[in-house]
């Protein structure tokens, strides 16, 4: 079975910024899709702010395996429910790829937890990556490092918690460093944070790139049926218990009766 992918993109720069029109004629997220359908395994198709629901509808998410999210300028326009929708599924089983300035990403601060915020420059620097987990599958067939000629750079601290796994760090020609490539947990979800990707370079070109993101698809997809329930919190009666219990003290709730909220 292949990995049904979706790479949501904001698809704002896409349409009004010549710049990157020039570096990604195709719109950035139809280019890391492009780049994942070199791979038999995966099947990617693309969704956006502007559709109905952001192109992210229940029906959609449902059928989706793993789901890439591109985002920089209109983090606030995304619908807060559409963002809920996306953690739960996460929470339920749907691998998550966040990507560059997917940092800010209402979905991605839900499932962080914390500010996710960091320093940053924009000036064209030589970023280096290396790669501190090498058995991992997400650096397969990678060198122990590469270079992106010309990258926005991210520097320490990033405000996100501490990852089960940092795959990557940078290192930038202006000298700042920042962990690159970090992986979570979530629910039944697996998370991918990965750093390049700022939109008036060409970084989604590059072949390692490519590897990756590759790589991150089989990595985070769940062959597992998708959980169900994950955000019910029901209220047990005493007589449903494992072990013989006596009700004492006094209830604000009635048994089976739904907790606040």
């Amino acid at each position: 079975m292949v990995i049904r992918t979706v790479v949501w993109g904001e698809n704002v720069h896409d349409q009004e910024n010549p710049v990157v029109q020039q570096v990604y004629p195709d719109t950035l997220h139809g280019t890391i899709a492009a780049g994942l359908n070199e791979d038999a395994g995966i099947e990617a198709t693309t969704a956006t702010l502007q559709e109905p629901e952001h192109g992210l509808t229940e029906a959609r998410l449902a059928e989706t395996d793993v789901l890439l999210w591109w985002g920089h300028a209109a983090h606030g326009d995304v619908d807060d429910a559409v963002a809920a929708r996306v953690a739960e599924a996460v929470w339920s089983g749907m691998g998550l790829i966040v990507l560059h300035s997917g940092h800010f990403a209402k979905v991605f601060l839900r499932l962080m937890g914390t500010a996710c915020n960091l320093t940053w420059r924009e000036a064209g620097e030589r970023e280096r990556l290396w790669i501190t987990s090498p058995n991992h599958p997400i650096v397969a067939g990678l060198p122990n490092a590469f270079e992106l000629e010309q990258e926005e750079m991210y520097g320490e601290p990033f405000g996100v918690p501490e990852p089960l796994e940092t795959v990557f760090v940078s290192w930038f020609q202006g000298g700042e460093v920042f962990r690159s490539g970090l992986t979570y947990r979530r629910g039944a979800g697996n998370i991918f944070y990965f750093r390049p990707g700022h939109e008036t370079y060409p970084t989604y070109h590059d072949a390692n790139v490519k590897t990756v993101l590759k790589n991150a698809v089989h990595w985070a997809n769940n062959p597992q049926a998708r959980r169900t329930g994950v955000t019910d919190a029901p209220n047990v009666p005493a007589d449903k218990a494992p072990e013989p219990l006596e009700v004492r003290g006094p209830r604000l709730h009635k048994d089976g009766e739904a907790g606040y909220r």
